[in-house]
């Protein structure tokens, strides 16, 4: 609020004065009142309120006092049980409570949306880092059923990056942590936790009325399977791509499987997709960002002394060397999902997702300039180039950071992709980035008169080429 002003020479003893005065006293101490009592009012139906959800809670549905079970009776209550427990909702809960509990997604949604997503079932395969992220906000944000599938046990470096895991949670199931969990969070949801794997040959039954299902697998074979079968019977499944030894928040993507780049995981879920007649239609995230110095953990000599390193997991085929993970990553990965899903659900899908079909474009322009490059320096027509368009994206955009390899390393009005050495094959290692004139020449002269490219461009640009080529190693070390 502004500050009244008063004229200098105002004569305070004049009758005028002094009503002007007891006026502004009396509308201050009124404001005062009334913010005052409705300060006052708000913190009454508070205490209601919350005296109403305490009460609510302590009642079960016949109307018999119930003590709230304390953790450790919660812990003994799911502890390791069976392969499945359904979760009932035998206390009271009223609707008003619920819509309370929701109202800001009532707010966003609407209530016809709240309605779509209030009576959906989703799937989660896979909850550790990524599914347990996903789990919590879908659960949060009012899916009346989820399905949790996994066979694994909560261990001490799970508690870097999964969502409910806590110290006295190593070694339990990690369905029944979620499982926990959730029940604290939410008196209308309903959990089916699965201590399993899921199969191609039987996995139907897991997948039973689900209206989404998260494929949230760090093995690339079942991944791939369950993908193929959600795609074969109709099912929507959004996928977790890689996540691990990624740092940079700013490069996670929402996309189709078909649109997806630079993360290696993606590619070669994509192209084993392929190879069963899947080119597209499944929305993934994943990120464009790509893996630095970050390696994978060897394996102790005396893990390779009990046999075939295969055989070392819980399960064969799954990996068992440690994956470089920063934890809040995973948890990014899992709320893209449960975000895209809500949206789905609710009829209010993602209007104008951050477009990467331009980088796709962008990159196809530079594989076609590099083959008529290419062209002329072999001197004959050539059908494919040795390097597909991720790969130059992924050359350009994290090799050469979208700039020119010539000092003072501008970007490129027209970015174009060459050969360096015309003595080498055309690789990764081997091609740079230039503006369109500067590629120009280096073709004529490097590539057609077989000059040696630093007596072209110098010793400087030669050795920060060297220093790109050691990045590719990294870069292809880590892909392979």
């Amino acid at each position: 609020m502004g500050h009244a002003t008063f004229p200098m020479n105002l004569d305070l003893h004049s009758h005028r004065t002094q009503l002007v005065l007891t006026a502004l006293g009396a509308a201050v101490v009124t404001a005062g009142t009334f913010s005052g009592y409705q300060q006052y009012v708000r913190q009454k139906k508070r205490r209601s309120l919350d005296e109403e959800i305490r009460r609510s809670l302590k009642t079960n549905a016949k109307g018999k006092q119930k003590d709230l079970p304390d953790e450790d009776d919660h812990h003994r209550e799911i502890e390791l049980g069976g392969a499945s427990t359904k979760h009932a909702v035998p206390l009271e809960y009223d609707e008003e409570l619920v819509r309370e509990q929701l109202a800001r997604n009532y707010a966003f949604f609407g209530d016809e949306g709240m309605e779509r997503i209030r009576k959906s079932t989703v799937v989660i395969v896979g909850c550790g880092g990524v599914g347990s992220w996903a789990a919590v906000m879908l659960a949060r944000s009012g899916v009346k059923k989820l399905r949790l599938v996994d066979f694994d046990q909560v261990t001490l470096s799970s508690l870097n990056r999964h969502a409910t895991a806590v110290l006295s949670d190593v070694g339990t199931p990690k369905v029944k942590c979620i499982e926990r969990t959730l029940k604290q969070i939410s008196r209308i949801i309903e959990i089916d936790a699965r201590i399993d794997i899921w199969r191609k040959e039987s996995g139907g039954d897991l997948l039973e009325g689900a209206d989404w299902v998260v494929d949230a697998i760090d093995n690339i074979t079942t991944k791939v399977e369950l993908l193929k079968y959600c795609h074969a019977n109709n099912i929507k499944v959004f996928s977790s791509m890689g996540s691990g030894a990624k740092c940079d928040p700013t490069r996670v993507q929402i996309s189709d499987i078909s649109f997806t780049m630079y993360d290696p995981l993606a590619r070669s879920v994509r192209r084993r997709l392929r190879l069963e007649g899947v080119s597209c239609g499944i929305p993934v995230v994943y990120s464009t960002e790509v893996p630095g110095d970050v390696k994978l953990l060897p394996l102790p000599e005396e893990e390779f002394q009990k046999g075939n390193v295969k055989e070392l997991g819980v399960f064969d085929d799954f990996r068992v060397r440690i994956l470089p993970v920063l934890g809040p990553l995973p948890a990014i990965f899992g709320l893209n999902i449960a975000t895209y899903i809500l949206c789905e659900l609710s009829g209010k899908p993602i209007p104008n997702p951050l477009p990467v079909k331009a980088r796709k474009k962008f990159n196809e322009r530079l594989s076609r300039d590099l083959q008529k490059r290419e062209e002329k320096f072999l001197g004959h027509q050539i059908n494919k180039l040795p390097l597909d368009d991720d790969d130059l994206g992924l050359l350009f955009d994290d090799i050469h950071r979208g700039r020119s390899i010539r000092p003072p390393h501008p970007v490129p009005e027209r970015p174009a992709l060459v050969r360096w050495d015309p003595a080498e094959p055309l690789s990764l290692a081997n091609c740079v980035a230039f503006e369109f004139a500067d590629a120009e020449r280096h073709l004529k002269e490097a590539l057609l008169e077989k000059r040696r490219p630093e007596d072209v461009w110098g010793p400087e640009v030669a050795d920060i080429v060297a220093r790109r080529r050691e990045e590719v190693r990294r870069v292809v070390e880590w892909v392979m």
